[in-house]
Parts: structure tokens; sequence; C-alpha cells
């Protein structure tokens, strides 16, 4: 039986895009179960699709078989056992425990910038990020940490691989880059300013092609969900 692999929206669900451009670039096969957001009350089609697969009631789900597994991290530390040859986490262990380590503190934190920034892949909003730049300090403070992340481990990284393509977090693409993903997008939907180094990175990811695949069909979806739109009251293609 095939993996399955229940998401929400591509152009708003983060959490979704994690697993997705996970899987996806890493070749591993998968069948796509889109439950599109309507709402997120106890009546929603949405919560309604989830009664009885997942617990908690959230996007992404991968099932396999008669395992459920309903947290993002747990996905990827299940897909790493599984498939142990796509080497989603670094090889040496050291480099394997800071791999985990800041999917973690990406997992549980940069709250302010989730928060002032969500994801929307099909809106440009420089001026709002502007606006969010100025006036939020914690964003500010968020940012600065995540280059300061990012910077850490690239100036580890050789200039080069040994395939001639530019590296990513630790190395090869592997679960951190996935992580890190949506953050990349947020990054240039809101245009906020960081070094060049961290900028090059933001579009390394975004040329991945389980990312560009992301982004199209997020571009493709055309809904437009107020709740989902704190900055804007109409879309950019009307």
């Amino acid at each position: 039986m095939a993996l399955q692999l229940l998401i929400g929206n591509k152009n708003y669900s983060s959490w979704s895009m994690r697993s997705w451009v996970l899987m996806r670039q890493a070749g591993i096969d998968f069948e796509e179960v889109m439950l599109r957001f309507d709402s997120f009350g106890e009546d929603s089609k949405f919560k309604q699709a989830l009664r009885g697969i997942s617990p908690v009631g959230k996007v992404p789900v991968l099932v396999d078989g008669d395992l459920v597994v309903w947290d993002t991290l747990a996905i990827a530390e299940y897909l790493a056992e599984r498939f142990p040859g796509r080497r989603l986490w670094p090889e040496d262990p050291r480099q394997r425990a800071r791999a985990r380590s800041v999917c973690a503190e990406m997992h549980s934190g940069f709250g302010a910038l989730r928060s002032h920034c969500p994801m929307n892949i099909e809106a440009s909003l420089p001026e709002t990020g502007r606006l969010i730049w100025r006036d939020q300090p914690a964003v500010r403070a968020d940012v600065e940490r995540l280059c300061r992340l990012w910077q850490d481990l690239l100036d580890e990284q050789p200039a080069q691989l040994p395939d001639g393509s530019a590296p990513l977090l630790f190395g090869h693409f592997g679960i951190a880059d996935a992580y890190f993903a949506p953050v990349c997008m947020r990054l240039r939907t809101y245009a906020l300013p960081v070094p060049a180094r961290v900028q090059d990175y933001v579009e390394r990811v975004a040329a991945l092609p389980a990312v560009q695949a992301w982004i199209r069909e997020a571009l493709a979806e055309r809904d437009f969900l107020d709740f989902e739109e704190p900055y804007r009251s109409r879309p950019d293609w009307t």
C-alpha cells in the first residue's frame, strides 16, 4: 500500500509544505490527499475529513497502512528510518544531532515571524514587510537568529559539492532544508532584509524541484481564505 500524505492548501499550509517537499525532493513515492481549508471549526469540512484519522485534527498526516503519524518532526523521523538510503539526516552523528537541534528550534520557535508573517506564496507583500520590520522588534530578532543559524551552518560547507552544486545547510538536501522551506517562502513574500549569503540560500531552496512544484501548485489553487489573509482584502489576481 502506498504512503498517503494528507495536506492543506499549498498556498497557506507551511506545516504541510515541510513533509511534502521532503518526500518529493527525496524521491519517496506517496499519494497526496488534499484537504482544503474551509475553516478550522469543529463542524468544518476540513475537520470532518480528519475525524477518525488524526487525533489532533491537523495536517500534515502521514498514513502508512494502519499507522498514522501526525506531527512533522515525527513524520521526518519515521521517513528517515523507513528510507535509510535517502540520507535524510546527515550521516555523521554530531552533524545529525545538530540537524535535529535546528529542526526542533524551528518546530517550536520563531513565533513572532510565524505570527506576523504567515506563509502566503501567492501574495507579494513587500510594503507590509517593511512595516512589520519597522514595528515588530520580535520579528527582527527572529530573523537575526535565523540568519545567524543559517550562516553558521553554511560557513562549514565547501563552496561547491562534488556534483558541482552549491551546498545546502548540511551539504546535500535533507530534513533541515525541508523544515526551513516555508520560512524561505515567508522571507520572499514579505521581502524581509537578510544578508546576501542568506538570500542566496533562500533562492537555492526556492529552486529545488520539489519546492518549485509546490509553488506552481500553490499559485494554481486560487483559494482566497479571509481567515488566512490578515493583510489583503482581495487576491492579487482579481
